[in-house]
């Protein structure tokens, strides 16, 4: 058919030009809205410019056609053949290309956004600095492509094939890539916050300078891959294959590495702050120079791996053999106003061999708590019993105990490798409720062990009936319950958190108020200025209040604990 024929028919209202032959044909600038082209055969056809928007071109042939600027919004491009053709700053926003043959199709800088691009074809397609955000490529071949700088932001890449593609700073915020095929892929400097990589293939992939904070990478694969200087904070990293990876100065603050295999992958200088490394593979991992600050080591095995310069503050490692690393030496504290770390171990050697390992046997199975009053020795005892009764098999021992002015250290030994400073936490937590029950109800415990108080020097007798007690009495005992909780209520607020300290607070208010003791002092003196110290101290604590205030129940704010510390961040504020 000839092109003039084409067009009058068109323009006369005729929409239904399918299987038609227009190959070769110049149709640049055309209007050809709503056209029906299913099957035409458009080989080598110049369409730039051109309007094809809600067209239909099923099965249609557009191999090495010209469709540079074409405006094909909404088209159906069902299983068409595009392979060659010149798509570059075409607009396919919601088109469908579902099954199309894209081989070797330049798309550079066209809008694909929305477009379902599931189970296309194509080898070497220049998709670079294309705006491809939403769109379905789920099962795609995209082998080779080049999809540098462009933007898949919230694509769904599921089964993708993208072995040995080009993605150079992309985009790819919240994009879904369970099960795709990455390997190696070069992805650096690309943007991959939150996206989902699950079980991803990204075998010798390059990520350097990654941003995958909190993306998913759940049994991936992403052995001998190039994450070095990437930012993985936050990362789930869950059963993840990291053989022989390089993580050279990664950041992996907090980062979930439960079950990983690290087997000789290179974290030297890495940042692993918080990280949860339960059951993982470290044989044979280098970790010289990393921050390990507050780590999660349970169960992790670590034989052959270098540790030489880690700085090891808080960590927390549990049945985790350390006989067999190679360390000569690490630095217990870190010095945040330097940024670096400090106070070598061993301060003017080396380690021996295995030296580490039996310095952290000894240190393992001791706790230190350390109290702000002289703690009550039958609420102690109550606390220990109950911290023993929540892990199975556990046996705490006192072995020393020592005031000196302000600090009140108890020292206590367990049967087995423990968290030390987990378990000290614990038994600060649960002190306070425990020494608040037991003042309640000494009188009952005492009757249940058959113990009656002597008086006046005399014998204690069975039948003897409890002294009544003078009013003195009463003041004075109100006095010391007071004198102790006040203790108590200060050293929850130093050391607990908002969320966790008002319910602490609230119940020795509660059980002050049930002795007759008058908490107004404590409401409006002791805890607002102690809330202030601390705030003042610890700009991570002045955080946590703001969240507090606009998280808290309604019924946590409203209770006496809430209004005393809304009134303090007030006059903090202020």
């Amino acid at each position: 058919m000839q092109i003039q024929e084409f067009l009058r028919r068109y323009q006369q209202g005729e929409r239904n030009f399918a299987h038609i032959d227009l190959s070769g044909a110049s149709l640049s600038g055309v209007n050809l809205r709503e056209i029906d082209l299913t099957g035409a055969n458009l080989t080598g056809a110049n369409l730039s410019w051109s309007f094809l928007g809600n067209a239909k071109l099923m099965g249609a042939c557009l191999r090495r056609a010209d469709l540079r600027n074409a405006a094909l919004a909404g088209a159906n491009l069902e299983q068409s053949n595009l392979s060659g053709a010149n798509l570059a700053k075409a607009d396919l926003r919601l088109a469908c290309l579902q099954a199309a043959d894209l081989n070797w199709a330049a798309l550079p800088e066209a809008d694909l956004g929305g477009a379902d691009l599931q189970r296309v074809k194509s080898d070497q397609i220049n998709l670079e600095r294309a705006k491809l955000d939403g769109a379905k490529l789920m099962a795609a071949e995209l082998m080779e492509a080049n999809l540098n700088r462009a933007s898949l932001v919230g694509a769904n890449l599921t089964g993708a094939i993208l072995r040995e593609a080009h993605l150079v700073e992309a985009n790819l915020r919240e994009a879904i890539l369970i099960g795709a095929n990455l390997i190696e892929a070069d992805l650096n400097g690309a943007q991959m916050r939150s996206a989902n990589l699950a079980e991803a293939d990204l075998h010798r992939a390059v990520l350097a300078g990654v941003d995958l904070t909190e993306a998913v990478l759940d049994s991936a694969d992403l052995s001998r891959s190039n994450l070095s200087g990437s930012y993985l904070l936050k990362a789930s990293f869950k059963k993840a294959h990291l053989l022989r990876s390089n993580l050279q100065g990664a950041y992996l603050l907090r980062a979930d590495l439960s079950e990983a295999n690290l087997r000789g992958a290179d974290l030297r200088k890495a940042d692993l702050s918080g990280a949860y490394l339960m059951d993982a593979m470290l044989g044979e991992a280098d970790l010289r120079d990393a921050c390990l600050i507050e780590c999660h080591l349970i169960r992790a095995n670590l034989e052959g791996a270098q540790l030489t310069g880690c700085c090891i503050q808080n960590w927390q490692i549990q049945d985790a053999d350390l006989s067999k690393v190679d360390c000569r030496y690490v630095f217990v504290n870190f010095d945040y106003t330097a940024k670096i770390p400090a106070n070598r171990r061993p301060v003017d050697r080396d380690f021996e061999s295995g030296e580490l390992g039996r310095q952290h046997q000894d240190e393992s199975s001791i706790i230190e708590v350390c109290f702000a009053a002289v703690p009550n020795w039958e609420a102690l005892v109550f606390t220990v019993t109950g911290v023993e009764l929540e892990s199975c098999e556990l046996k705490l021992k006192i072995q020393f105990f020592e005031s000196t002015g302000e600090q009140h250290l108890l020292r206590l030994s367990a049967n087995r490798l423990v968290n030390c400073r987990i378990l000290s936490a614990r038994i600060l937590e649960l002190y306070p409720n425990m020494l608040a029950k037991v003042l309640s109800k000494r009188s009952k415990i005492l009757g249940l062990l058959d113990l009656v108080v002597a008086s006046n020097g005399a014998e204690p007798a069975e039948s003897q009936q409890p002294a009544v007690p003078s009013h003195q009495e009463v003041l004075q005992r109100r006095q010391v319950i007071y004198q102790q909780l006040v203790k108590q209520i200060s050293l929850i607020l130093m050391s607990q958190t908002p969320d966790k300290f008002t319910d602490s607070v609230q119940r020795l208010l509660d059980y002050l108020h049930q002795q007759g003791i008058s908490t107004e002092e404590i409401q409006r003196k002791i805890i607002g200025q102690t809330i202030a110290q601390r705030a003042k101290q610890d700009l991570g604590f002045r955080e946590q209040l703001l969240r507090w205030e606009k998280t808290a129940s309604d019924r946590v704010r409203c209770s006496v604990m809430g209004e005393a510390v809304r009134l303090a961040i007030a006059l903090l504020w202020d």
